[in-house]
């Protein structure tokens, strides 16, 4: 069964999140930081052809045999699904088209949310926003692990059974934490993921339909692209609660390693984020990851490292086993 995980507890903290200030005094010094702002001028043109390149795949593949259609469900669709769901993390920040355009941005995400089976582009943002502004936050931030989590995932084998699960307490850890009235656009999310999934299940095939969903499942799950979830902001080194990664997954991934230039500029799109760090070296000079394969086998077999390896803010200040970090 594994090392059991001897973190009990979330650290708390009783300030401000670390970005807002980080921010301010970073564009006092580096105020040309201000130029990289704006949507990715090529990201509503590459969207479409991932898409695209998805639904052909699904074509070819279903009729490979079964062990193939499951390898390459992870291997492929879950690369490519992970990557439109981190467009969708992209265009919940406005930089497909920019803020000028909002419901482009959100038909662009419909766009991104097709071959991944289930409806989510627009209940990501509604969250998403919530844990820019409010990293940490008891209530409002659903990033951060439930105390169920915690007490359920305590070894080494429940937390791969978590680390396999990570989509569906990603999708419905919010309903359970915070949950918010039912929006419009998600209605309309929802009709148009049905509709696209009665058309590809009845013209592609039913085995290109649970290719495509199962490299949901798979891509977000146990899978090398995922460990951005565990490396963004678990504590692996005491007190520090945001991440980057530096390594070549950046490619496939919008520049989602890039998570402490993202969180301190969420308005620069992933193809500028780079400039950030070399234009201010000395504010990156920190931990960070070069491989999220390491990273999901780190908090796998790490037993200082498990759900409550999170930073919280937003609650009175302990009077019993709570940890504090100053």
């Amino acid at each position: 069964m594994g090392q059991v995980v001897t973190t009990t507890n979330f650290d708390y903290k009783y300030d401000d999140e670390p970005h807002a200030s980080r921010r301010k005094e970073m564009l006092a010094k580096y105020p040309q930081i201000k130029e990289l702002f704006g949507p990715d001028p090529y990201m509503k043109y590459l969207v479409p052809l991932i898409v695209t390149f998805q639904l052909v795949t699904a074509y070819y593949i279903q009729h490979l045999p079964g062990p193939a259609i499951f390898f390459l469900s992870w291997a492929l669709a879950g690369t490519f699904n992970h990557n439109l769901s981190l467009a969708m993390h992209e265009i919940s920040h406005n930089l497909a088209f920019g803020h000028g355009s909002p419901m482009m941005n959100r038909l662009i995400g419909f766009v991104a949310n097709i071959p991944l089976c289930v409806p989510s582009s627009i209940t990501f943002k509604k969250y998403h926003l919530d844990h820019h502004r409010y990293q940490g936050d008891n209530k409002l931030d659903v990033d951060i692990p439930s105390h169920l989590e915690g007490f359920l995932f305590y070894n080494s084998f429940t937390k791969l059974i978590w680390v396999i699960l990570q989509p569906l307490f990603y999708s419905f850890r919010p309903l359970f934490m915070h949950p918010k009235p039912v929006e419009t656009l998600e209605i309309a999310n929802t009709l148009w993921t049905i509709f696209f999934n009665y058309l590809i299940y009845n013209y592609i095939g039913g085995w290109a339909m649970a290719y495509l969903a199962g490299g949901t499942l798979l891509g977000l799950g146990l899978h090398p692209m995922a460990g951005h979830f565990i490396s963004e902001h678990y504590t692996f080194t005491r007190g520090q609660e945001t991440y980057s990664y530096y390594g070549p997954l950046n490619l496939l991934a919008w520049n989602v390693g890039y998570h402490n230039e993202h969180h301190d500029f969420p308005y620069i799109s992933w193809s500028r984020l780079p400039r950030v760090r070399e234009i201010a070296p000395e504010y990156y000079d920190m931990p960070h990851y070069t491989s999220w394969s390491g990273v999901i086998y780190k908090y796998i077999t790490d037993p200082e490292i498990g759900p409550y390896s999170r930073i919280k803010r937003g609650v009175p200040r302990p009077s019993g086993d709570e940890k504090k970090v100053e």
